[in-house]
Order: C-alpha cells, then structure tokens, then sequence
C-alpha cells in the first residue's frame, strides 16, 4: 500500500484521468479509447497533437485538465521528495519486507516489546540462528529493530490479530518482556487461547505476578531483578563456579543442549554410558523421562528411552554429532 500522504495525489490524478476522459467523450464525441488517448497525452504534456480539431469548448477543457493534471502532478512529486527526505517510505517498504518474512516462518520465536529484557532476549535468540518476529507498541525503537535484522510489527501485542500475523499459531514459542505484569497476563492468556501447544515465558516484576502469569498459561516466570539478585549472591558466594557456566554459555566451542530421544533412535536402549562413549568430551548431565522423573546426574547404567530428554555439555562438533543421533 501507498504511505497515507501520497493516497491524497494518486487519487487526484486517477480522477482527473476519468474527468478527461468523459469531458472527451461529452464535449467532443470522442470514442472511450480516443479520449482515453487524449487525455492521457494531455496529462502527460507529450504533445503528440489533437486526434481530431477541437472546438472552443474542447480547448478551453483541455486548459482545465492540464492545470488539474499539473497540480495533481507536483502534488505528489513533493509528497515523495518529503517521504524520502524523512526515511517514511524506506521504513514503509521495510515493514512490507518484515510483513512478508513473517507469513513465511514455522517454529519461530515471538518476542513481546523490545526493551532491555527483549532486547537481550532477542540477541540471545539470534546467536543461536533462531528465528524470531519481535512485536513493540513503539515506533520511536523502529530504528534498533531496522538494525537488529528481525522481523518486527510495530502494534499493540494485546491485540488477537497483532498476535496472528506474528505467527502465533505457528510459533514454538512466546517470550512476554513487556514491562507491566497485567499487560504480559493478557498476553499469556490470549496467545495461550490462539495456540494450546506453544510454549511461554513470563516476565514478572512483582513476586506477587509470578502466581497470576502461571494460572494464565505460562509455561515459565521469569522475575528478572530476582534473577539478577540470585546472580550477583551467587557470584559472591561461589564465583568459580558461576565463571564456569559462563564459559559454558559463552563459549563459541562449548555447548549446552537440550536433545530428545526419537522414538527410532539408535539411543533407545543404550546407557549413559555407551551414548557418551563414541563422543569426546560430552557429558548428560541429566535425564528426564517422559513421566517427568528427573535424574540429575544419571547413572552410568541409566538406559535410555524414547522420549527422554536429555541435557547435554560438550564440544559443538561431538554434540552435534550425538543431535543428529538423538533425532
């Protein structure tokens, strides 16, 4: 669509080509496609000549279409000069591009509000190849979310149809980092409605809005000053630790997976042991079965079932190896 300013020219011009093009066919008895012609030759100013001599009349409505058609010309030759100069149309044309890269995604990640939560959240996403459609009620972050390379709308996420052409029905997962409680619960509770499946993660400022974020549909709350508090006592309490799960998570050679075992894995039936075996430098750290019993660390002789969910530490190359396995 035309960016709302240049609608008023463009529709100027396209009445003046329908009054050209009957006043032709009134005042001169022009058939449809010779006034269609000379209308069009007048507008332009091409100056190929009369099809046929006009009378007083014609000419004196020539005179007014020219003006009409002139006006209506540099009308929207300085709305487009304007859309330029103030990066309008650029961003219209961006937002038609993220609108199309949108309807494309299966399996993606939306990310409610782009502040320092969402941001840091979508950088996260972003490092690890994820596909991700951010939704900001504010314009003025347009510029950071141009920069960002993501797919975005700039609309209300409290909205059912915002939410639906993010994706929602086909997202793997929803992360609300609005920076009000009752907004993110609104949230919860409407992509919850439009996707039973997806998975959802809840920012919560207030101890008291983690309960409320669980009951609507969260799958996960997230309180970040509480997270940054147990950060920093743990820092303080036991640093060598916390310095190596940053590696971990840093690290460009050292990963941390979540792997499920297939149902046609050749992992089905295999220990602990023999599935680290093959692979060097990977532990499971942790095994949790389809009934949601949760081993941490598993056993050596823990054998393996299809549905386990398996966390996995170790180099990219093996780990991705043992993925591939896992599938």
């Amino acid at each position: 669509m035309l960016a709302s300013p240049a609608r008023l020219p463009v529709a100027l011009l396209a009445a003046a080509l329908v009054y050209g093009t009957a006043g032709f066919m009134m005042l001169e008895g022009f058939g449809f496609v010779d006034a269609v012609y000379m209308t069009v030759t007048t507008l332009t100013t091409v100056g190929f000549g009369e099809i046929e001599p006009l009378g007083t009349g014609g000419r004196v409505f020539t005179i007014s279409l020219i003006v009409i058609g002139m006006a209506a010309f540099f009308t929207l030759l300085a709305v487009l000069t304007s859309l330029v100069a103030s990066g309008q149309l650029g961003r219209s044309l961006t937002r038609r591009s993220m609108r199309r890269r949108t309807d494309a995604l299966r399996g993606h990640y939306v990310v409610c509000a782009f502040g320092r939560v969402g941001r840091s959240a979508v950088e996260e996403l972003l490092d690890e190849e994820a596909e991700v459609v951010v939704v900001e009620l504010d314009a003025s972050l347009e510029t950071e979310l141009i920069d960002a390379g993501v797919p975005y709308l700039l609309e209300d996420p409290t909205r059912e149809d915002v939410l639906l052409r993010a994706g929602i029905e086909r997202a793997k997962a929803l992360i609300c980092a609005v920076d009000s409680d009752s907004v993110n619960v609104y949230i919860t509770l409407l992509a919850r409605a439009l996707n039973p499946d997806l998975f959802i993660i809840g920012r919560a400022s207030s101890t008291e809005s983690v309960e409320a974020l669980r009951r609507a549909g969260s799958d996960r709350v997230v309180s970040p000053y509480r997270l940054s508090g147990t950060r920093m006592a743990t820092l303080a309490l036991r640093p060598a630790m916390l310095e190596f799960v940053d590696m971990v998570s840093v690290s460009p050679d050292l990963r941390i997976e979540e792997l499920v075992v297939g149902e046609r894995s050749s992992l089905t039936g295999a220990t602990v042991r023999e599935t680290c075996a093959p692979y060097d430098g990977v532990m499971i750290l942790a095994v949790r079965s389809p009934d949601g019993t949760l081993a941490v660390p598993p056993r050596a002789e823990t054998v393996l079932g299809a549905g386990d969910l398996l966390i996995v530490v170790g180099p990219q190359g093996p780990l991705g190896q043992l993925e591939e396995k896992a599938g």
